[in-house]
């Protein structure tokens, strides 16, 4: 019996390790598509430019 508990001791900080994993995956695999979207259908006009005109 103290051989199982110490089993499931070891076990408990690994499962909960690999959820938080999984979840910060799924959680990056949702931004990354996100900002595709984001940048593809967002805006209709295209991005301006950084350069700034003078007027003549």
């Amino acid at each position: 019996m103290p051989e199982s508990l110490t089993t499931m001791r070891e076990a408990a900080p690994s499962r909960v390790r690999r959820a938080v994993t999984t979840i910060l995956m799924i959680a990056l695999a949702v931004m990354i598509v996100r900002d595709i979207f984001v940048r593809r259908w967002g805006s209709a006009a295209p991005p301006s430019s950084d350069v700034t005109q003078r007027s003549p």
